[in-house]
């Protein structure tokens, strides 16, 4: 099983991602500021991990420096998903180690894809077998 951790303030955010997301082969795990998100990135190892930018207690491209600067979480593929949309906003994701960067508002079907785009192995469009 897969599992996704978001980290967002925003509670409608989380329940839309747990609600697009969410099934039998992947499990959706939040967190509401920065600092948790480290916490809960440590306990439970998520395959991928979506960061808000202004999130409280510490933001989100703090979150993806010290993620990226964890060997353990090297493979980890994180996403910016955030409203700060500007051109420096995503240059600065990107610079943090994010591997993609999606605006709010976001798509559902937008994030369904990026996330079949770099973890195929998810299959999340794929019918259970």
């Amino acid at each position: 099983m897969m599992t996704v951790l978001i980290a967002d303030d925003e509670p409608y955010v989380v329940d839309l991602v747990r609600v697009t997301l969410e099934d039998d082969r992947l499990r959706v795990v939040d967190a509401s500021d920065g600092e948790q998100a480290l916490v809960m990135a440590h306990a439970e190892h998520p395959d991928v991990v979506l960061l808000d930018v202004q999130m409280p207690r510490l933001n989100g491209l703090d979150v993806c420096r010290r993620l990226r600067a964890e060997p353990e979480f090297v493979d980890t593929r994180i996403i910016m998903l955030t409203a700060a949309a500007q051109a420096a906003d995503v240059a600065r994701g990107f610079a943090a180690g994010a591997d993609h960067y999606l605006t709010k508002p976001f798509s559902p079907i937008a994030l369904l894809t990026l996330l079949e785009r770099l973890m195929p192995e998810a299959m999340l469009w794929m019918p259970e077998s």
